[in-house]
């Protein structure tokens, strides 16, 4: 397709009508891999005659073939575009990044990241040389040469060691360049946005060249302090008045801001890096010396004064605040650094960091405006991690545990004067956001003054006093804030059971609040005092109430921490739950398709709604769990789960595989009996095992295990599908892997154990072929665990039928090989006295029904000094057997909850940790006939 015809096409592919759409899309893809294809796409890209809207759907259609076909997935994969049509890209792309709008920029940025990841240095050895040569020239140059070392240095931002070794020619050709640009960008008198593009450019190669690791060129003093007194000079010097956005959004991420945002955060990692001289390697201690001597402290009151500018009112971006506290708390553990602090702390205190934690005008504008999006800011890690007031909680909570003698008390003070003034204070002139900032800093202390003396003892008071109130008040965010907390301090020791109640009925109350933040508040308060409880009827009789608050609520918001509460609830009431159990996993069962169905809308995949479906998921199989003792619920809850199971039980559902596998083994665990309906997920499951989901193996044995042992005649007789056959398809592929790890196939002996052990007489026909492929893995098996359970699949199969399993043996030659590998391993011990292998009860147990087995047989098949050997190795598995028993039945003498009745081995390693719950591979039941 020549340049005209391809631009026609894509001009097409704009069109409102589908059917030219679908055509236009239907050529490109009949194109896609004809030589010069991708050139021509660039061609277009560059073209500035062309129309921006097809020159965009160009970049859009080159970004994504080169994210898909630059270099091959898989070794030996032919490559799909030629080398001279790389060659092509990878001469011009470099030029034409500057020459393009920024839309298009953007595209052409991703095409060079995918380029540069695959063929630098080996494939594209001059692109250092071209950046180095345009670092040296005009403006546009130097510019596309700092636009694409950014790129490249973003490569090794996060290698470590030898992968790290080519960061050192870069920094060594590229930055004495940089050092140059910088500097005469700074002396730029009133200088246009366009210079803070290009710092901006530099401070993210510094920060990528940094981050992991200093490269020792600038280890040299003179150098490090060329770059320093630059950093110090943007972190000191203000941003320039003129052009600065006026809408709070757009100024943030205004470039000069943006350049004193990654001026704090690069000299921050140089602080957490080297500020301790402690934590350094030899090679790195003189460097760290030389940061802490001449520069922590310079950087530290270059912060106070850039942050004072807070203090009077003037803008500074959130996210330079938080780092620039971030900082702070870092420093108060140091005592050169604290002493620095110390003269302005009282300032940084209470007329900084207190302010930051009160409630505000951006506050009340969106609890206001869209209280949905201010619970979701609210309860968002991410927005944690970027939020003033977080940092501002964590440096008085660093404050006072570090540095807690004088601190606590004076800072404790103050928030008692606040709340001595807000109580004096007549309703129109109380300090309400005061009030809120000094409530968020008790609860934010809760640990600390929980286990401090004098306010350990005044903290049931100081509820009464000064927060039970605003339970009450007309100010929606004070009650927020109430039942926040006294959800912290519910687990304190009431001397007055009443205040206790009263807590609790107040915080039952908000879950009726008009005010949506309220209600979350509450609900959230409410799991911690369901915890704390201690009798039960307090709550008991508002438990059905509580449910449906609790589900208006949840059709409302999505939020995991929602369901948390949930899962409390039905933990502490058990069986209780019964009567709600099918309502519960309805209303559960409804807000996950609710969830999913968010999550798939949004676009940029970050939504809380797929937390949320987790959440339900987890408090669905809390239900399950609750209500185990009463299988023919099982029955009437399995139609609202299945249509769950069936479709997250395919590729749509690898983010909550576990979670649903985890249902799936509860309902084939505890029902009555396995429907044909539960049968039906089995074909999903094996599918899903055989394509992508191989790291779900063990969590797949579980159900698969109760398929077999508890549907034994439907997984025996049935042929459409032939469970039989396709458990032997899916086995034997693992287990003849050689790609595959030892861990990873562990649970394939497992469950051919369970068709030996539950198919007594009834599957001959598979004697041969899992013993084949079972022998044929042990023999180049190293993990010890996984040799253990290949011997204990030989012992089962002698177990199920000792005459064939050994006639089987015999023809294939490996009887001999097997029996003296066994009677090997059961002798191995270690030089403590305790034996390697076979370490648990149930593996000594199956070692002892298969070597007992082989008794019963006549002279002719066990010659007389087999059957010597077979006895002694047997006598000796079960006095050991005997004594580990009544060890265990002694350490549950001494501890009766120890681990809920799990059988714990001493210096257990991590190839023993295959115990677990009901749901886990645990046969012993199926052993005893």
């Amino acid at each position: 397709m020549d340049l005209p015809s391809l631009a026609a096409v894509l001009q097409a592919a704009l069109s409102p009508n589908p059917e030219e759409r679908k055509a236009a899309e239907e050529s490109l893809n009949q194109f896609q891999y004809t030589p010069q294809h991708l050139v021509r796409l660039l061609q277009i890209v560059v073209n500035a005659n062309l129309d921006l809207a097809v020159r965009q759907v160009a970049s859009i259609n080159f970004k994504n073939f080169v994210a898909k076909n630059w270099s091959p997935n898989e070794p030996g994969e032919p490559q799909k575009i030629s080398t001279s049509d790389k060659d092509v890209v990878r001469d011009n792309i470099l030029t034409f990044i500057t020459q393009v709008p920024p839309l298009l920029r953007v595209q052409l940025g991703e095409c060079l990241k995918t380029i540069i990841q695959a063929d630098y240095p080996e494939q594209w050895p001059g692109l250092l040389h071209w950046i180095k040569r345009n670092l040296q020239m005009q403006d546009q140059q130097v510019y596309g040469a700092l636009y694409v070392l950014r790129i490249l240095s973003r490569k090794y931002e996060f290698k470590s060691d030898e992968e790290r070794t080519p960061v050192y020619l870069i920094v060594e050709e590229t930055f004495p360049y940089l050092l140059s640009i910088f500097n005469k960008l700074i002396q730029i008198v009133n200088p246009p946005l366009e210079v803070a593009d290009l710092i901006k450019l530099i401070c993210k190669i510094f920060w990528s060249s940094i981050y992991l690791e200093v490269p020792k060129q600038l280890f040299d003093p003179t150098i490090f302090n060329a770059w320093m007194v630059l950093f110090l000079n943007i972190l000191e010097r203000g941003v320039p008045a003129e052009g600065q956005p006026s809408d709070p959004e757009l100024r943030k991420s205004w470039g000069w801001w943006k350049v004193k945002k990654w001026t704090v955060h690069i000299l921050n990692r140089l602080y957490t890096r080297f500020g301790d001289t402690k934590l350094q390697k030899p090679e790195s201690k003189a460097f760290a010396q030389m940061f802490q001597k001449n520069y922590a402290g310079k950087i530290l009151e270059c912060h106070l004064r850039l942050l004072n500018i807070v203090r009077t009112g003037e803008y500074l971006p959130d996210r330079v605040i938080n780092l620039i506290l971030q900082y702070l708390s870092s420093s108060i553990s140091r005592n050169s650094m604290y002493q620095l602090l110390l003269p302005q702390l009282d300032i940084l205190l209470f007329e900084i960091i207190f302010p930051l934690m009160c409630f505000n005008d951006n506050d009340q504008k969106l609890w206001n405006e869209d209280p949905h999006e201010y619970v979701r800011k609210g309860y968002d890690i991410i927005e944690d991690l970027y939020s003033p007031r977080t940092a501002a909680m964590d440096f008085v909570s660093e404050l006072v545990r570090k540095r807690g003698k004088g601190n606590l008390q004076k800072f404790i003070q103050f928030i008692v004067e606040i709340f001595r003034r807000y109580d004096e204070a007549s309703p129109e002139f109380k300090p309400y956001r005061q009030k809120d900032g000094a409530l968020l800093a008790i609860g934010a202390l809760c640990d600390k003054l929980k286990q401090t003396e004098p306010y350990k003892s005044e903290l049931e008071r100081m509820l009464v006093q000064h927060v039970f109130p605003e339970f009450g008040s007309h100010v929606g965010h004070l009650r927020a804030k109430a039942a926040w907390v006294a959800g912290q301090y519910s687990h304190i020791n009431f001397s007055d059971q009443n205040n206790f109640h009263r807590a609790l009925h107040c915080v039952v109350a908000g879950l009726r609040d008009l005010e949506l933040p309220v209600r979350v508040d509450s609900v959230f308060a409410l799991r911690l005092f369901v915890e704390a409880c201690r009798d039960l009827n307090e709550i008991r009789p508002i438990l059905p109430q509580l449910l449906d608050e609790f589900f208006k609520l949840m059709n409302e918001v999505e939020n995991e921490d929602l369901v948390f509460t949930l899962e409390t609830i039905v933990d502490k009431f058990g069986e209780e739950m019964a009567p709600y159990a099918i309502g519960l996993c309805q209303n559960l069962s409804a807000a996950f398709w609710k969830c999913i169905q968010t999550s798939e809308a949004d676009d940029e995949g970050d939504d809380p709604g797929a937390l949320a479906a987790v959440g339900c998921l987890r408090a669905i199989s809390t239900i399950l769990e609750s209500v185990s003792r009463l299988p023919h619920l099982f029955v009437q809850i399995e139609p609202t789960l299945l249509p769950i199971m069936k479709r997250m039980l395919t590729t749509d559902g690898q983010d909550v595989f576990e979670e649903v596998l985890e249902i799936v083994s509860y309902m084939t665990f505890f029902s009555p009996t396995i429907s044909l309906e539960m049968w039906s997920l089995w074909p999903l499951m094996m599918e899903a095992l055989g394509d992508w989901a191989i790291d779900f193996f063990e969590n797949i044995l579980v159900p698969l295990d109760n398929y077999i042992s508890r549907g034994t005649s439907h997984f025996l007789t049935c042929k459409d599908p032939d469970y039989q056959q396709n458990l032997w398809n899916a086995l034997s592929a693992i287990m003849s892997d050689r790609n595959m790890e030892d861990g990873d196939i562990e649970p394939a002996p497992k469950l051919i154990e369970v068709v030996f052990q539950n198919c007594k007489g009834q599957v001959d026909q598979w004697v041969e072929p899992y013993l084949r492929i079972t022998i044929d893995r042990l023999r180049r098996t190293e993990k010890l665990y996984l040799k253990c359970l290949l011997v204990q699949v030989i012992a089962d199969v002698l177990y199920y039928n000792p005459s064939l399993s050994l006639v089987t043996l015999q023809k294939l030659g490996v009887a001999t090989e097997v029996f003296n590998l066994w009677f090997q391993m059961l002798q191995q011990v270690k030089k403590n006295g305790k034996h390697v292998h076979f370490r648990r009860e149930h593996d000594k147990k199956v070692c002892c029904l298969g070597l007992t087995s082989l008794m019963v047989l006549s002279v002719d098949q066990l010659p007389g000094e087999a059957l010597a050997r077979v006895c002694k190795a047997t006598l000796e598995l079960l006095v050991l057997y005997k004594d580990q028993v009544a060890e265990s039945q002694k350490k549950d003498d001494g501890n009766d909850d120890d681990m809920d009745g799990f059988q714990t081995d001493e210096e257990d390693d991590d190839d023993d940790d295959d115990q677990v719950g009901f749901k886990s591979w645990n046969m012993d039941s199926h052993l005893i006939s």
